[in-house]
């Protein structure tokens, strides 16, 4: 049973992602789970800006997502250069009626649906500094224990 909503509820779910992005985002996750990263969907950065997907993987690398549900998602954000100082590696998501084309080469792609993700376009790896590292760790860590909490909370689980 899970512990986390799908439905309106969901503080994760803020109305701001489309359904096409949430389909995006569960087909990621698939992947990710599938590779055995963990992750932590719309977590604040340290810069004010909010990632859609922070993957973490075994060695401490983090992966950043940004989920573009159409062409003009893609051509009206401006933001997504400033999340490489956040992570090791930039990838886009998006589904397969969406250009691949469209997409920098210099940041990897996933195309996704509702079951599955598949990895396109690995993304080149830019090496965060230890001290930066550390801070986004630690944002990681407390943002998914309070979720964790939060859930326990509403579905009414004994949390002590």
């Amino acid at each position: 049973m899970p512990i986390i909503s799908l439905h309106s509820d969901n503080p994760l779910i803020d109305g701001r992602q489309s359904d096409r992005a949430l389909m995006v985002r569960r087909g990621v996750q698939r992947l990710f789970f599938d590779l055995r990263l963990s992750m932590v969907p719309e977590l604040p950065l340290a810069s004010g800006r909010r990632a859609d997907l922070v993957a973490l993987g075994a060695t401490g690398e983090i992966w950043i997502v940004e989920i573009k549900s159409s062409i003009e998602d893609f051509r009206c954000d401006t933001k997504w250069p400033d999340y490489r100082q956040h992570c090791d590696r930039l990838f886009f998501a998006t589904h397969p009626g969406v250009p691949a084309d469209l997409f920098p080469e210099d940041c990897g792609l996933i195309v996704a649906d509702d079951w599955s993700g598949h990895l396109v376009r690995d993304a080149p790896e830019h090496r965060l500094a230890a001290a930066t590292r550390k801070a986004l760790l630690l944002r990681f860590a407390r943002a998914a224990a309070d979720r964790l909490l939060q859930a326990e909370l509403l579905a009414g689980q004994p949390v002590f």
